[in-house]
């Protein structure tokens, strides 16, 4: 998940967990068709597939348009078409750089020195849109400005072609030392409190820095360790810095990965799954690829094993650069986009919540609780966001989604939370088109956007659980026709109760009763999608 706010993120802790919202039992008033769905698919996901494809995934720095971004959709078609899954690349324009970090270090005192941060030790140190060093790298001084974000941080400090510490966001750090002031580069040792950073010295939260061809610089982000290793020997007099950086910047279309399954009987309708592909976490989003890949490949084998038949709509599954690639597909057409019955994304669902501290949410499309704080329906530690009140449009997919979900944890135990609208995602851009979407995640993880995201705070099962949820809500919407109006109607009425009955509970003010009748009411009538003949 890339969503530009890891100081939002600051403030927040790993071991806060949203509260079990009021769930009514909504697996026990699946429609039979749902019910036989889920019954084809959940023996037919093959997790380790999806462990096989985030173990591959998993090392790569994937950034839109670099060769890692590009292996890992090969890797994806690959195994489709091993499958039999029609496949196809669509491009979009690249409005990123590529970049692609080969190596990185930089040492105390000179080329023979003290490694602090490297890409062998620490993996993602180096920001994004770095330039190469001259061969054999550069030595430097190194200064230390505080914060580092405004003028006055730099008030007697002559950082000219000198390397700045300092303890901001690495992007404004840059714009006063680097733009500004003429720095070589700068070290940022923020770190956002939820990632543990005293128990965990060797953590730092990956960054980068605006691109500028006309001021080619470099900046890293620190660890604890880094950071007091540095201003330690700083404590002791004057430091020099050697720092040697080999990046590339590859300037090209960006690729976006999409498989179908065509629909039999209304082609132009149309149920879309995302995952996006870039960033250099494992379940940030390795993991969310593999799923989606499980998905797929469990879809396909229960149509071959003819224990259900193929989809009366398109199913459309995609994997690209995150926000971009939907906004594409998006605008490419239209018409198409009015024909999308419904849209889920697949965004770090792989993981191993006794590691990371996060659980598995299904974070709803807008209703009334992106608008009004419930208390049987808290925000993530993400925190609310400003969604506009267009948006607010009653949808059968968020009880759906749940009422499937809730039938694999009845058979497994899986936990399964909702939360609020809060937008960051792939469904953020479909949400914004009109189409009814919803997030599939985990929140808050230790490990977000770090170093530490790596293989072994994944789980298989956990892809398998979502995997299994997902290819059942997809195909059962992508099947639905007017015999399933009625059931489907019947758990929306289980809903709606249900939550009329929280909120009277809660002593919900009128105005909160009243949006939640009319998002039900919507909600019922968009239903009536499904019974066309």
């Amino acid at each position: 998940m890339f969503r530009p706010a890891v100081v939002l993120l600051a403030g927040i802790t790993a071991s806060a967990q949203p509260a079990p919202p009021h769930q009514p039992p909504l697996d026990r008033s699946l429609p039979k068709r749902a019910e036989a769905i889920y019954s084809a698919v959940a023996p037919r996901v093959d997790q380790q597939a999806a462990m096989d494809l985030v173990t591959r995934m998993a090392p790569l720095w994937r950034l839109a348009g670099n060769p890692d971004f590009d292996q890992s959709l090969e890797w994806i078609a690959a195994r489709l078409a091993a499958a039999d899954i029609v496949t196809r690349y669509d491009t979009i324009p690249s409005t990123s750089q590529g970049w692609e970090m080969r190596d990185a270090v930089l040492r105390l005192d000179s080329a023979d020195g003290e490694v602090v941060l490297s890409r062998r030790q620490d993996r993602v140190p180096l920001a994004i849109n770095s330039f190469s060093t001259a061969p054999g790298g550069i030595v430097a001084r190194l200064v230390d400005v505080g914060a580092g974000t405004r003028a006055a941080d730099f008030d007697g400090k002559d950082v000219a072609g000198a390397v700045v510490l300092a303890d901001g966001p690495i992007g404004a750090v840059w714009s006063q030392a680097v733009k500004a002031r003429g720095a070589a580069g700068v070290i940022s040792t923020q770190i956002a409190e939820y990632t543990k950073p005293a128990s965990t010295p060797e953590v730092l939260q990956w960054g980068g820095i605006p691109y500028a061809a006309d001021t080619p610089s470099f900046g890293f982000k620190a660890t604890p360790r880094a950071t007091k290793r540095l201003r330690d020997r700083l404590a002791s007099g004057p430091v020099q810095v050697h720092v040697q950086v080999d990046a590339v910047f590859h300037r090209r279309p960006v690729r976006t990965l999409v498989a179908e399954f065509p629909g039999v009987r209304w082609r132009d309708d149309r149920v879309v799954l995302v995952a996006h592909v870039q960033e250099p976490g494992a379940n940030d989003n390795a993991s969310g690829c593999g799923t989606l890949l499980a998905a797929a490949l469990a879809i396909q084998r229960a149509i071959e094993d003819k224990v259900i038949p193929p989809p009366e709509r398109t199913l459309t599954l995609i994997w690209g650069d995150e926000n971009r690639a939907s906004d594409a597909w998006i605008e490419a057409d239209s018409d198409r986009v009015r024909r999308v019955l419904a849209m889920m994304s697949l965004d770090m669902t792989g993981e191993d919540t006794s590691k990371t501290g996060g659980t598995f949410l299904i974070e709803k499309g807008p209703d009334p609780t992106a608008f009004w704080d419930r208390p049987s329906d808290p925000h993530t530690e993400w925190g609310k966001g400003e969604v506009d009140r267009a948006l607010l449009r009653g949808t059968f997919l968020n009880d759906l989604h749940l009422a499937v979900a809730l039938r694999r944890a009845r058979d497994t135990g899986w936990v399964v939370r909702t939360n609020p609208y809060e937008g960051g995602s792939d469904h953020t851009s479909f949400t914004k088109a009109g189409v009814p979407s919803l997030l599939n995640w985990h929140f808050t993880d230790r490990y977000y956007h770090t170093n530490l995201d790596t293989i072994d705070k994944v789980s298989a099962e956990t892809m398998g659980h979502v995997a299994t949820a997902v290819a059942t809500t997809a195909m059962f919407l992508a099947s639905a026709d007017h015999e399933d109006v009625g059931s489907l109607k019947r758990l929306l009425e289980r809903a709606r109760d249900a939550r009329m009955e929280t909120e009277r509970r809660n002593d919900a003010p009128a105005e909160v009763l009243n949006a939640w009748k009319t998002w039900y009411d919507e909600a019922l009538d968009s239903v009536n999608r499904l019974g066309r003949r």
